[in-house]
């Protein structure tokens, strides 16, 4: 089988409970036929123009003789790396097909200075930026392209011989790239970008780098008709009741997820954005935390209202179902594992009765980040500085102790049974990578489950969750002072501007919502990690 599900436990109780209902509504069935009335009257409209997803598998078809042609033409002009400029699903799906293909594929999706240099400076003689971007405006992407517009042309190379664009017909991107001569491979517009996967979004960078996308298109194709059975074995639904939080005395609104042996590399990180942002709305919402086999929420004591899903290969199935009792054991191919996730995330949209396809908090910190770059206020001074690192929060009370630790243990008290700790972290992750370590060290310290993002890459994938799910976390942002920085092209701001203003305007309106926000500002980085590790402790 090209995908398979273990339950057993709390999680097996929700399935027998909820699955019936499904089957007898015939769910699978109209998810099917794209129903747009399963989610209720108010989610129709937006769901009549984004269920193109279901149909993704034929429609991308031709495409991967198109990305195979591109990509020899490149080869022939000596282009072999591939540059990804994108956010959110524009960048998560290619990431996990190329790392599971073991292809090379640059994703630049951040707009922390350093980052960018890193991408620019990796030969640009030899490379090709594919600009990835559904509305075509997204701000991170227009100023990548923008950067490695100006550089191939100061090289003396033709931008139009090194950009691919994709996008929705339309938009504001595909008139620029028509104008400029770039290579423009349309997308699906009735598909929404973190169900975007299987289309150009997912496939043209993945394929360019390398990666077999018409095997990862036929191992999805495997599942079709399985996936559109109404029957109690329909993995789909199995998923979707196993991960609703229903089946225990505690509603397990927390999603933890494990890779462990698994041949895929990275699922977790896309999984974290389909289901952070389809649920996390009306104060509802599943929480995915990404979580290694030594995690504490892990190796210690599960909290009550995690569940824990453990990708496996086949294997080592039947060992780890006597071993861990109550987890969900997930195996199968990547483009299997693409279209069940899929079909369950819009299965639980209507288990929680609220509409998966819509995102309507992230707007709000961009608004915010725009407002900043327009105004350019003075940032307020920190409530104090210890080791080089500034510290600010969102209410006096937190900073009382006048010292680290105690700040966190103060944010750490807002937690309550059910919080979770956002660990933030707007730097450059290629110079200091280390610091994703903090997780580990913040769940132990907090005793609760705490998530990590890069900035502002956590804005188009948790982002939603943590303004629109429900009022349980807290927040930790990590910024950085640093003299690197990058012009923007026709822009009159920097990234360092761009990145700060994203991480201000984000903090801002997390506070506004009543949120706790930390933020620890490392003015010499590479000296103050090891300070802020042990501050965690």
């Amino acid at each position: 089988m090209s995908f398979e599900i273990h339950v057993s436990g709390a999680p097996k109780g929700a399935v027998d409970a909820i699955v019936p209902g499904l089957v007898a509504e015939m769910i699978a069935t109209a998810l099917t036929a794209a129903d747009t009335s399963l989610w209720g009257p108010e989610a129709e409209a937006e769901a009549s123009v984004r269920l193109g997803w279901l149909q993704a598998v034929s429609v991308s078809r031709p495409l991967v003789a198109e990305i195979a042609a591109h990509r020899a033409t490149l080869q022939a002009r000596g282009v072999d790396r591939v540059v990804l400029a994108g956010m959110g699903g524009s960048s998560l799906a290619p990431e996990v097909i190329a790392a599971t293909a073991g292809v090379p594929l640059t994703v630049l999706d951040s707009t922390v200075p350093g980052q960018v240099l890193a991408a620019l400076d990796g030969g640009l003689e030899r490379t090709v930026l594919v600009v990835s971007s559904k509305s075509g405006s997204t701000v991170e992407t227009d100023s990548m392209r923008r950067a490695f517009e100006a550089a191939f042309s100061d090289l003396g190379i033709d931008p139009a011989e090194r950009i691919v664009v994709v996008t929705d017909p339309g938009s504001e991107l595909e008139t620029l790239a028509q104008g400029a001569g770039y290579r423009v491979f349309l997308a699906d517009p009735d598909v929404g970008g973190r169900y975007s996967a299987l289309t150009a979004f997912g496939l043209v960078p993945a394929g360019l780098a390398g990666a077999p996308i018409d095997e990862v298109l036929d191992e999805a194709e495997a599942m079709l008709l399985e996936l559109a059975i109404d029957s109690a074995s329909n993995p789909a639904l199995i998923l979707a009741a196993a991960i609703s939080g229903a089946g225990g005395e505690v509603r397990r609104d927390k999603l933890g997820l494990v890779t462990d042996g698994t041949h895929i590399v990275g699922l977790p990180d896309w999984i974290e954005q389909l289901i952070a942002e389809s649920t996390g709305k009306q104060g509802r919402g599943i929480l995915p935390v990404v979580l290694l086999p030594v995690s504490p929420e892990v190796q210690e004591q599960t909290p009550a209202d995690m569940q824990i899903v453990r990708f496996v290969d086949d294997a080592v199935h039947f060992r780890m179902l006597e071993q861990n009792p109550g987890e969900i054991l997930v195996s199968g191919t990547l483009g299997a594992q693409f279209m069940v996730w899929e079909y369950a995330t819009a299965i639980l949209g209507r288990l929680l009765g609220i509409n998966p396809f819509d995102q309507p908090d992230v707007e709000s910190a961009k608004a915010a980040a725009r407002g900043l770059l327009d105004a350019r206020p003075e940032q307020a001074p920190p409530a104090f500085v210890e080791q080089g690192i500034e510290v600010r929060v969102s209410d006096p009370v937190l900073a009382a102790s006048g010292t680290i630790a105690g700040v966190l243990d103060a944010l750490w008290a807002r937690l309550g049974g059910d919080g979770y700790v956002s660990v933030q972290a707007y730097v450059d992750r290629t110079d200091i990578p280390q610091l994703s370590g903090l997780r580990e060290m913040t769940a132990a310290d907090s005793g609760r489950p705490a998530t990590f993002g890069w900035g502002p890459r956590f804005l188009h994938s948790t982002g939603q969750y943590h303004k629109g799910g429900p009022a349980q976390g807290v927040f930790l942002q990590i910024t950085e002072r640093t003299d690197v920085d990058l012009e923007i092209p026709g822009r009159p701001y920097t990234f360092g501007q761009l990145v700060a203003a994203q991480a201000a305007g984000d903090a801002a309106v997390l506070a506004q919502l009543g949120r706790p926000v930390v933020t620890l500002t490392l003015t010499e980085p590479g000296t103050e990690v090891l300070a802020l590790f042990e501050a965690a402790q």
